[in-house]
């Protein structure tokens, strides 16, 4: 079997049995990156040299005899906006595109300590801000499934490097379902931890109250190797959860007995495309023929998420991303080219006698601002900070941003009682399979919509995870998603586990 068919689990068995280097597995990879990444673009940039120098010394220590982390020899792939001390970090923004980072975020230095080969850096929407990876300002990204459709945003890059076999662990990031989604849409498997499972310290935020870093993998018995690496309290995140990281890899494959899913009724509607609603029930036939028992719960205000979710969430934006001005660090415009405009447009007003309008004009500082954020945000990343922007402002707080949040509240209310009732709630990852690159670009709205059933999740702070449950006629996989209450990744894991063990969705590759 080759190694790129194996699974992480498998990878480490194989490794520490001697049957299998690191070097031999982290070298499988980079040569199917090198025959397939320019078709799918899922990388950014890929550190080869550094990836097998890596895997060396972890085979080096395994001959000795010497200890080696739970991750030790694993390649992984890492979503361009986690802080990684002397490389680039570009969050997929020509604001960042030569930004080196000063420090490790917590996550990497989790990684680094775990001995997992940090293969490559992959592509993103810009500042995680989309949800088809095309607001990427640096490159497209395809779905391995169907090289003309997206792969899913915004941890695109990172969903369709596990998809297409280029690497076997990859890490996300889920802000509105940038995790789930993509996962959903390229058939692996992408979990969302409860908010402050993982720490947020060293990602570049997009939104700060609902961020939150997770694992891809092509099964969630590989999702709970990587969580275990990564999950932990960190003083250096003030929201991190201060809990042990309970054993998911060890407690994976114990049954769930007396399990109650629940099904939302207000998922099952308009909009919903007819093979992803056949394939979703089907996935919930299956988990009844294990012995789960099936209800029909309500969350009478998911009708409000999305409009709730872009609010606050452009809200959130437009405050963390103030402090990208051309001063501190990041792009900075021409200054020459500004001054000598200005200069322009001031021999221009004065020729017309616009006097009053030459007093007017900005001050250099000002013009620098300005023009350093135009030419380095994208269109979409302009939107939401200006969306937010107005949300805060003076006669619009209480309008809208104060009145988002309450509705947060009803939001996570009605999942608290949902889940009185049931153990997880199931449903659709996304409402259609992967629609063409650029079908959707300049509709935002109808873009915003393909957030309908993730967002919720982030809005509520809890977990959610999206298996592979099928396949349209096309050939395009459909996901299916699972929920729980807060802290409860051990159910979720275990769930997706024991579906997994059931079917084989999980085990299909594209046909690159």
């Amino acid at each position: 079997m080759s190694v790129l068919e194996l699974s992480a689990r498998r990878l480490l068995d194989e490794m520490a049995a001697g049957r299998l280097t690191a070097v031999e597995v982290t070298q499988a990879y980079l040569d199917q990156i090198g025959r397939h990444d320019r078709d799918v673009g899922a990388f950014l940039r890929v550190d080869a040299e550094g990836a097998i120098a890596k895997a060396s010394d972890v085979d080096e220590r395994r001959r000795a005899g010497r200890p080696v982390g739970r991750l030790g020899g694993v390649p992984v792939a890492v979503k361009d906006i986690l802080a990684s001390r002397g490389e680039l970090v570009t969050c997929a923004s020509r604001t960042l595109e030569h930004f080196r980072a000063p420090y490790d975020a917590t996550v990497i230095a989790k990684l680094k300590a775990a001995d997992a080969v940090l293969i490559g850096r992959t592509n993103l929407d810009e500042f995680a801000m989309g949800g088809s990876t095309e607001n990427s300002a640096l490159q497209t990204t395809r779905n391995p499934w169907d090289l003309s459709r997206i792969p899913g945003g915004s941890s695109g890059g990172s969903a369709a490097a596990v998809a297409a076999r280029m690497a076997p662990l990859a890490i996300g990031t889920d802000t509105g379902g940038s995790i789930r989604e993509p996962a959903g849409l390229c058939g692996v498997t992408g979990m969302k931890p409860t908010y402050g499972v993982v720490s947020r310290f060293g990602l570049v935020a997009f939104a700060s109250s609902l961020d939150q870093v997770g694992p891809l993998a092509t099964s969630a018995e590989d999702a709970a190797l990587l969580l275990e690496a990564i999950a932990g309290h960190d003083r250096a995140d003030s929201t991190s959860v201060d809990a042990p990281v309970p054993p998911y890899s060890e407690w994976i494959g114990q049954p769930l007995e007396d399990l109650t899913l629940g099904l939302v009724r207000e998922h099952f509607g308009p909009g919903l495309d007819a093979e992803v609603e056949r394939a979703v029930r089907e996935a919930v036939r299956v988990y009844e023929s294990l012995g789960a028992k099936v209800k029909e719960v309500s969350l009478p205000h998911s009708k409000y998420c999305v409009a709730t979710y872009y609010i606050i969430a452009p809200c959130e934006a437009s405050s963390n991303l103030a402090r990208y001005d051309g001063a501190h660090y990041g792009h900075r415009t021409d200054e020459k080219a500004m001054l000598a405009e200005r200069d322009a447009e001031r021999r221009h007003l004065e020729s017309s006698g616009e006097t009053a309008a030459v007093d007017e004009l900005d001050t250099a500082l000002v013009r620098m601002y300005r023009r350093s954020r135009s030419e380095g945000f994208g269109a979409e990343v302009k939107r939401r900070i200006m969306l937010g922007t107005y949300a805060l402002s003076a006669g619009y707080y209480d309008a809208y941003y104060l009145k988002a949040l309450k509705v947060r509240r009803l939001i996570r209310r009605d999942f608290d009682k949902a889940f009185d009732d049931v153990d997880l709630i199931a449903g659709p990852t996304t409402a259609a399979p992967a629609f063409k690159i650029g079908e959707k670009v300049d509709d935002p709205l109808a873009m915003y919509l393909v957030d309908l059933y993730t967002v919720s999740a982030n809005l509520a702070g809890i977990g959610g995870i999206s298996i592979p449950c099928g396949f349209t006629a096309a050939g395009l996989p459909i996901g299916l998603q699972l929920q729980a209450p807060p802290l409860e990744e051990d159910r979720l894991l275990r769930a997706a586990h024991m579906f997994q063990q059931a079917t084989d969705w999980h085990t299909r590759r594209p046909p690159l």
